[in-house]
């Protein structure tokens, strides 16, 4: 069992989604490469293979950043600058503030499951996706799906120094979308499924490839019971 904080900042901008990639190096050329947090990278083509810790989101037509543990502290560096203007696409964009959303999760493997959407979930290079498309059934393919799932649960577990006391149970029970995305010229696959597992996992956590610019977004399915209480 592990409690992390994470803090979602949405700002007062409406951008469309395609520009998260831009905003998010914005944001990094505002807050300076030394801060590794905010992009990953050691240098020139070298990168820190950890799960990212500060993640950039598309959320209702306006960009936000979620924080996740220590990356929570980190979010000073933005905080601190004397002006919040950033070069988006070459356009200057003063940024605002919309709203701060700070929660304390508890990680443990319960004894009840919880219902999620995942959005743009990228699960699938290239590579894994002729295998995928190769599979026989329908049961084996979700099958292959559910297993990176849970691989990426793991990544996000050490990510945050979680150590795991049961395994993860997780259930893919729809698949809503799928299509091959471009990313560094490799295709992806990305799908908007939902799936039921015994993590709870915070609103807006990112898992699989991409998570830093937008891809990958979890979101608790709530029942009306689960709202109230």
């Amino acid at each position: 069992m592990k409690k992390i904080r994470t803090l979602l900042v949405t700002f007062n901008n409406a951008i469309p989604a395609y520009q998260i990639s831009a905003f998010r190096g914005a944001v990094i050329e505002k807050v300076g490469h030394e801060n590794i947090l905010f992009h990953n990278h050691l240098g020139e083509d070298k990168y820190v293979y950890a799960y990212p810790l500060i993640q950039y989101k598309h959320v209702h037509n306006q960009p936000a950043i979620f924080c996740v543990d220590s990356g929570v502290e980190e979010i000073h560096h933005l905080f601190e600058q004397r002006n919040w203007t950033i070069q988006l696409l070459g356009q200057k964009t003063d940024l605002k503030v919309d709203r701060l959303d700070m929660k304390t999760t508890t990680l443990n493997i319960w004894d009840r499951s919880f219902s999620y959407t995942i959005y743009r979930w990228q699960a699938l290079n290239e590579s894994n996706y002729r295998k995928y498309q190769a599979l026989d059934s329908m049961t084996e393919k979700i099958s292959m799906l559910e297993s990176i799932l849970v691989g990426n649960i793991l990544s996000f577990a050490k990510g945050v120094e979680w150590q795991l006391e049961k395994p993860i149970e997780l259930t893919i029970s729809d698949i809503q979308y799928e299509r091959l995305n471009k990313m560094k010229d490799i295709k992806v696959a990305a799908l908007n499924l939902s799936f039921r597992c015994n993590v709870f996992l915070p609103d807006y956590l990112g898992l699989g490839k991409g998570v830093s610019k937008g891809f990958g977004v979890v979101k608790q399915i709530r029942s009306k019971q689960e709202f109230n209480s």
